[in-house]
């Protein structure tokens, strides 16, 4: 993809609260088949809250962090170690292949980290033919089936628990493959509060927007792109969060609610 292409991409990521930092390739988007002008279908990206603590000067708030594709973001990840802040990470296939050491992070600490599915090969579970920030669909239930079960099945073979949530790329679906994910088992992973914008935003806004969350709010941010400037507020939102008497809970933690259908 010419970069002109994925630089427009990236800014509507930026602008939603995609979770499409990285493209994949031609060849993984092939089995959509996307028609130069593809079809209006509803999209709908949903929310999704968690059970409130309730209780004044002690939010509760659900980190969940997204790997899609390239390395781990050592100053987000060792700020979860070392100051013992539990969250949700959402995997692919192709971030485990090429990240064992944050694995092993993961694996080591399973009273921080919950692994969670974010897909095979990082392609909108949406079962029509059509572009999500420039990605093709999975374009058919059977696409969109292979992509949530290939990711499972990666997690799997690397030694982490069974999923049972499950996170798209792009965070957008259209509503019968909503349907599909949640006959597959899953719950699917919204959220409230979009930290950094697709991993695009600068630091002080994504620290703004992160240390802003409220009791009850789920955040989404990206934690496999260590050479964006949107890492360094993550992390100092962490700690200023902690600072605040903030309760930290991975989504099997606590009750949620999702909009959608998601969690029904």
């Amino acid at each position: 993809m010419n970069r002109i292409l994925l630089a427009s991409a990236f800014l509507l990521a930026a602008i939603s609260a995609a979770s499409a930092d990285e493209l994949p390739s031609a060849a993984q988007t092939s089995a959509a088949t996307t028609p130069a002008t593809a079809p209006k279908i509803k999209l709908v990206e949903p929310h999704l809250h968690i059970a409130r603590s309730n209780i004044a000067g002690h939010a509760r708030i659900a980190l969940t962090f997204d790997a899609c594709m390239g390395q781990a973001d050592e100053r987000i990840l060792s700020t979860l170690v070392r100051e013992r802040i539990p969250a949700t990470i959402f995997v692919t296939a192709r971030w485990l292949k090429h990240n064992p050491a944050a694995l092993a992070v993961f694996l080591e600490n399973p009273d921080l980290f919950e692994l969670e599915n974010h897909g095979q090969n990082h392609i909108p579970a949406v079962d029509t033919p059509t572009l999500i920030y420039g990605i093709a669909s999975a374009g058919s239930p059977q696409a969109v089936k292979q992509e949530v079960e290939g990711g499972a099945a990666a997690m799997v073979a690397s030694g982490i628990p069974a999923p049972h949530w499950f996170r798209g790329s792009t965070a957008k679906y259209d509503l019968s493959a909503i349907g599909e994910i949640r006959a597959m088992g899953y719950r699917i992973a919204g959220y409230s509060v979009n930290g950094d914008g697709g991993s695009l935003l600068g630091a002080a806004i994504t620290e703004k927007r992160i240390a802003s969350a409220k009791d009850g709010d789920v955040v989404i941010s990206h934690i496999n792109q260590p050479t964006h400037a949107a890492g360094e507020g993550v992390a100092k939102a962490l700690v200023d969060l902690k600072a605040k008497g903030t309760e930290f809970v991975r989504l099997d933690d606590v009750d949620d609610m999702g909009d959608d259908k998601t969690t029904e």
